[in-house]
């Protein structure tokens, strides 16, 4: 290779030899001002001509004398002919003289130019050029320039170009990237410049070009030896890494022409690839086997050495922290007995930096407004790696006086209410920025959205005291000019721009644009929503961008379960939340069990007339097999619902219920049963109800929400005109928190409770009653280990009931979307017609629990959702506990 790039360097100087004469003197020459026959506004190509002239002449290696300007007077008043030229050729000390005349005949010119060398007898050369528009005026003097010099310098055109050598790389891939042409006037330098073009394609280990002499000018060869193309890629020496893997990191394949900066690339792509794995003294080689017909083999050799770990983490400078309590600030760790398992002691160059960033900010949000940490060193060994920090922690500073002053828009009390720095001890970096955020958001909240908060601190070196002004400058009130909706192909604008709390023309509010996206992220129509802001046509306006990525919001699932009632059940449903983009939901669920068979169709309209009232309508058909009797019934409901408050719904619904009931164990049937048939027979028992449900929902999203609020309150009353009459309130209470950030880990806490009350003259059957067990409540228990039992030893329902789950939940698999949950659950049934006074009434030491966990996983058929519960203390002939799952499926 060597030798190669050592001939191609000779081949360069060759041609980097100037265009000189023989004895290397320019020839020096004077391009005398032109004579112009046209009309006035023409004159001045009289001097453009022979500038354009000059200039040419000079890129060929003439030496151009400027015209001063008495010599250019002095000419025009001559004859100028052929002895005044030569008179002012020698006066200039020249070796040739150019003059010339344009004319123009309309739109036809003609350039009529003589050339004269001052020594020697010759006559001179009349070079003739003709040519159409002013336009075209520039090409034809340059081809007028290529003829003087030919002459000037004795050149010769060049009559054709030929490759050879070439067996891969076509002729024209090589054509296309030189500039010398057939025809053009034969330069050195032009070659040179062809040469390192063509080296520069990469293909050729060897490029020479020789001049051959023909009758018609000079025959170019340009001779090429091309790289071998690489047959095989092979590696040697690999263990932590198979062949597979280290190819995917490869931008060398098969067939590649085989070229040294490419090759040297990938062997630090090999090296980067190793150093990830803490294979820091890795050695990649390589070598080149040829195989015949300009192939050969590439061969990476690699030496990987010893995995290497943290062993030390030194830092210098400390005194307020000690190694232990700053270790805990870092990522980056020394290795352990367990490192083997663990990744403690893996170094991390990107981790390792930000480490950096960690420290200052720990330092920095304790008072040590001064610290600096330097960027770690470090040392890799034969064995293991040792780290050094360098710290400069300077001194301690306490929270002084905190002021806002600028434009305040609202008391200063009040401001000074919503910022934190003035409740610390120590100053605090991170405390201080988010006081800027909170002021920020205050401030943009109505409408003043480009808000400067500058933060002006004031440090007392004596006292190491540090005062702090918030600085406030409003700017202009701004206005959202334009709402700009994009990626949506599916859902309708109307739907989309209907969730937004701001509007075009309106004021600006950052808080209602942040309830607007939250708005968005709960429809569950969008894998992603993004927002940009940029400014409007003016200072005071705003154009808002949204761009939406949709995802499938059409879902069939399917799920089961075993009970000592059921035994082995099942159930599916076909969903769409987003029917033709209108944002029409419908659903069709079904289940099918050993004692029960349920189906029920219903379809929601959120915003009926384009107005967020809510309207839609259920049936449904439910056959029970319970133990003592069977329940076969059918009915449906029409609902409305319409917002009352920020995050609140009313919802209003009538229901209708048509039952048949039949007793087959008439011995222990529940005696709310055998009086709802010894009042109305085995004929059709008609329920007719209202209910009123009011929803408070601050979930950020519905679908694994992690932080918010969802609590409901709702009251049923039964007995308008039908067999059945009741009262039932019940409530519940749930909230989702981020208990730590860093880990994405979410707390999750639900409370319900309930009652129901028979109306006077009504029935209230057991059917109607609660019960509880499951994987949406009390998860370990089946919903007859979990019922109150009356006087006869049956299962019935309760009256009353409280459930909480408590859950934590935590990611296990998170680019896969895998969550893991610990979870506790405790509840239980009351029933005043239960024999056991303790299951007569609700009280704490009755209540049942379970612990358990489980995960959740959003996958590529639908979520699936398993978990486990165990029962604590279980009664006598109970199973510890049971398995609860779930699965479900998107289209």
């Amino acid at each position: 290779m060597f030798k190669r790039l050592s001939l191609i360097a000779v081949i360069l100087t060759w041609f980097a030899v100037p265009a000189d004469t023989a004895d290397n003197k320019k020839i020096s020459v004077v391009v005398l001002p032109f004579e112009i026959n046209a009309r006035e506004t023409l004159s001045y190509l009289q001097a453009e001509i022979p500038a354009a002239i000059g200039r040419h002449l000079q890129q060929e290696g003439a030496d151009v004398l400027p015209v001063s300007s008495a010599l250019a007077a002095g000419w025009i008043k001559s004859d100028r002919d052929e002895a005044a030229a030569r008179r002012f050729g020698l006066e200039a000390g020249v070796d040739a003289v150019v003059w010339g005349s344009a004319t123009w005949l309309g739109n036809s010119f003609s350039l009529d130019t003589n050339l004269i060398q001052i020594f020697g007898s010759q006559p001179p050369t009349v070079f003739t050029i003709s040519g159409q528009g002013l336009e075209n005026l520039p090409v034809r003097v340059k081809d007028l320039s290529d003829d003087i010099v030919l002459r000037l310098f004795d050149r010769e055109k060049i009559a054709r170009i030929r490759i050879e050598g070439n067996q891969r790389i076509e002729v024209d891939a090589i054509r296309r990237v030189i500039k010398t042409a057939p025809d053009d006037i034969y330069s050195v330098k032009s070659l040179s410049d062809d040469l390192k073009s063509i080296y520069a394609m990469g293909y050729f280990d060897d490029i020479r070009i020789n001049a051959e002499d023909s009758p018609a000018g000079k025959v170019i060869v340009i001779q090429v030896k091309e790289k071998p193309t690489i047959r095989l890629i092979k590696l040697e020496g690999n263990r932590a890494y198979k062949d597979d893997e280290i190819m995917e990191n490869l931008t060398l394949k098969t067939g590649s022409i085989l070229n040294i900066f490419v090759i040297q690339n990938n062997i630090r792509r090999i090296e980067e690839l190793y150093k990830e794995k803490n294979f820091h003294n890795v050695q990649v080689s390589y070598e080149i086997q040829p195989v015949g017909k300009n192939q050969a083999d590439l061969v990476f050799k690699i030496k990987e050495g010893d995995k290497l770990r943290v062993k030390n983490i030194r830092f210098i400078g400390n005194e307020a922290y000690t190694k232990k309590e700053l270790l805990k600030v870092i990522e980056t760790s020394e290795s352990g007995i367990f490192s083997w398992i663990t990744d403690s002691g893996e170094l991390k160059r990107d981790e390792l930096l930000q480490d950096a960033s960690r420290l200052t900010e720990h330092y920095h949000n304790n008072g040590y407004i001064r610290a600096r940490v330097g960027e770690p060193e470090v040392e890799f060994k034969e064995k293991w790696i040792d780290v050094t920090i360098k710290i400069n922690e300077g001194p301690r500073y306490r929270v002084g006086k905190v002021d806002i002053v600028g434009d305040l828009l609202f008391p200063k009390e009040q401001l000074l209410e919503n910022i934190k720095i003035d409740k610390e001890e120590f100053y605090s970096r991170t405390t201080l920025r988010n006081d800027v955020l909170t002021l920020t958001d205050l401030y943009s909240d109505i409408g003043y959205a480009f808000t400067e908060v500058n933060p002006r601190i004031d440090e007392n070196a004596e006292e190491l005291i540090v005062d702090i002004s918030y600085v406030m400058r409003k700017n202009k009130l701004v206005y959202f000019e334009e709402i700009i909706i994009e990626g949506n192909t599916k859902t309708r604008d109307k739907v989309i721009r209907r969730q937004l709390e701001v509007f075009e023309q309106d004021q600006f509010s950052g808080a209602k644009l942040k309830r607007s996206i939250r708005n968005l992220n709960r429809l569950d129509y969008f894998s992603d929503v993004k927002v940009n802001t940029v400014r409007g046509s003016s200072e005071d306006k705003i154009i808002l961008k949204l761009d939406v990525e949709e995802k499938s919001t059409g879902q069939f699932s399917f799920g089961g379960g075993y009970s000592n009632v059921e035994e082995l059940f099942l159930t599916g449903s076909i969903s769409q939340k987003n029917l033709f983009g209108y944002g029409w939901i419908l659903n069709l669920r079904g289940s099918y069990g050993s004692q029960s068979k349920k189906y029920d169709l219903s379809f929601t309209e959120p915003w009926l007339f384009d107005r967020p009232l809510s309207a839609g309508f259920r049936v449904y058909s439910w056959d029970f097999t319970f133990d003592t009797y069977d329940k076969d019934s059918v009915g449906g409901n029409i609902r409305f619902g319409y917002p009352i408050f920020t995050d609140t719904r009313l919802t209003i619904g009538f229901y209708h219920d048509v039952a048949r009931v039949k007793i087959t164990d008439p011995n222990n049937a529940p005696q709310s049963i055998i009086d709802l048939v010894e009042r109305f027979g085995n004929s059709n028992y008609i329920t007719n109800s209202l209910e009123t449900l009011v929803r408070y929902d601050t979930r950020d999203r519905t679908i694994n929400p992690t932080k918010g609020w969802d609590n409901r309150i709702g009251v049923e009353y039964a007995g308008f005109g039908g067999d059945i009459g009741f009262i039932k309130t019940n409530g519940e209470v749930g909230y989702y928190h981020p208990l730590y950030q860093p880990l994405s880990i979410i707390g999750h806490a639900r409370a319900r409770a309930g009652f129901a009350l028979e109306s006077e003259g009504k029935l209230l059957p057991d059917y109607e009653l609660f019960f509880l067990g499951g994987i949406n409540t009390i998860r370990g228990y089946n919903r007859d280990e979990l019922s109150p039992v009356d006087a006869d030893g049956n299962e019935i329902g309760g009256d009353s009931f409280v459930q909480l789950n408590l859950e934590v939940i935590f990611p296990l698999i998170k680019n896969a979307g895998v969550i893991g949950i610990v979870f506790y659950d405790i509840g239980g049934l009351a029933n005043q017609e239960a024999a056991d006074p303790a299951q007569q009434q609700l009280g704490l030491d009755d209540l049942r629990q379970s612990v358990g966990a489980g995960f959740r996983w959003n996958s590529p058929v639908g979520p699936i959702r398993v978990e486990y519960g165990f029962k604590i203390d279980p009664l006598p002939g109970e199973s510890p506990g049971q398995w609860e799952f779930a699965f479900g499926g998107a289209f």
